[in-house]
């Protein structure tokens, strides 16, 4: 979508349940430490609906924001999930439909997250608060990681193919 795509309203609904399924799926597994369905949905809705995802990204953050407050993570998710959409798209430009490529990629993603979100303190504290801050989180990136990769995996084709059918009856 571009400054001079006009929204149409299924591009809001479209918006609003990416959104609303984030969230959803984000309070439904937040009893589990650093397991979560974001980094999937964020991934395959990018697969299907493309820079469509974009904007969800950032009402989820909103929405994040007013359920929990402003607070640092703010600044995190503001970079780290619209770099999760670019990277699909840059992969979904080449025609890759393999489960397991978007599983490691996942996976990876999860394992990088508490890199990815340590950016700020070193602005905040200098190398030193960003390394040990990283280091101190590295066991529940490892849980995050593993978490993407094996929901990634076995998610990736059956939710691919509803939302195609979806998209498909949008059009």
């Amino acid at each position: 979508m571009n400054s001079r795509t006009k929204w149409k309203a299924k591009d809001i609904v479209l918006i609003g349940m990416m959104t609303a399924t984030v969230e959803a799926a984000k309070t439904a597994l937040a009893f589990l430490p650093n397991i979560e369905l974001v980094s999937f949905l964020f991934i395959i809705y990018t697969i299907v609906f493309g820079k469509k995802a974009l904007p969800a990204v950032f009402a989820f953050v909103g929405v994040e924001c007013l359920v929990w407050g402003m607070n640092l993570w703010v600044i995190n998710y503001l970079y780290v999930w619209p770099l999760l959409v670019v990277i699909t798209l840059i992969m979904q430009k080449s025609g890759c439909r393999q489960a397991l490529v978007y599983a490691v990629m996942s996976g990876a993603f999860g394992l990088g997250f508490g890199a990815l979100c340590a950016i700020p303190y070193l602005f905040i504290g200098g190398p030193g608060m960003m390394v040990s801050w990283w280091v101190a989180g590295i066991p529940y990136d490892l849980i995050h990681g593993a978490g993407n990769f094996v929901l990634c995996l076995v998610l990736f084709h059956p939710i691919l193919r509803v939302l195609e059918k979806c998209s498909r009856m949008l059009d």
